[in-house]
């Protein structure tokens, strides 16, 4: 594994059911990504793309093949040690955003940064400096149900860099957005793998990104292809 790889998947397959009903939305899959770095796959869809990606943030398991996380292979280690992993090493970013309706967009960051085994007072003056990174800290005190589609997204990023996490995987960021809100998140991921050195993988359908990613990966038929991104070069 290279020096500053935050992932890495060497000859992962993933089969579901037997015989005639058996798929294999992996096959063989080698990929590789580096600290600092912004990546993107894309794909049909229900080619398999969230598939890698649980894949790699420890969610499932491959059929057969290696999963490295900052240098910790995880494809074979219990479930608690499997949460560690994804409490200490990888921040999630979903289409749905998973915010508790219940709290605040302040709090929804501070309760990540208690999972990620912060305490004290210093969990809201924490959750505040993250609010106000990603742009968010005029409206920290809203609950979701009162914040848009953009700023909810906001709120997600901020919550997966909680943990200080080296592995970002962002499942169709964009999805929801309306072209202009997802210029700003693409933007906003970008900056933090620039800024922090953490390793973002998107996946996604929208088109409208290729421009922000370092490179553009395809997914088809299991297979992993690469193509440049439109803003590279």
């Amino acid at each position: 594994m290279s020096g500053d790889a935050v992932l890495q998947l060497r000859q992962v397959t993933k089969v579901y059911g037997t015989g005639e009903g058996e798929t294999r939305p992996l096959r063989e899959v080698d990929f590789e990504l580096g600290a600092g770095e912004f990546v993107g796959v894309m794909g049909p869809s229900g080619s398999g793309k969230t598939t890698m990606l649980t894949i790699a943030g420890g969610l499932q398991r491959p059929t057969s093949g290696t999963v490295a996380v900052l240098g910790e292979e995880i494809q074979a280690l219990p479930q608690k040690a499997l949460a560690r992993v994804r409490r200490e090493k990888v921040g999630f970013v979903f289409q749905s955003f998973n915010l508790l309706s219940a709290l605040t967009a302040r709090e929804n960051v501070e309760y990540a940064l208690q999972l990620a085994g912060r305490r004290g007072t210093h969990t809201r003056h924490q959750a505040t400096e993250l609010l106000n990174l990603v742009g968010l800290g005029h409206r920290m005190d809203r609950l979701p149900k009162d914040l848009s589609g953009g700023e909810q997204q906001r709120v997600c990023i901020a919550r997966a860099i909680a943990n200080n996490a080296g592995l970002i995987l962002a499942d169709e960021p964009t999805a929801n957005l309306d072209a202009s809100r997802a210029e700003e998140i693409m933007a906003l991921l970008r900056a933090i793998a620039r800024d922090f050195g953490s390793g973002v993988l998107v996946v996604t359908h929208d088109t409208r990104v290729d421009q922000a990613l370092d490179r553009v990966l395809w997914l088809e038929g299991g297979r992993l292809g690469e193509r440049a991104a439109a803003g590279s070069g």
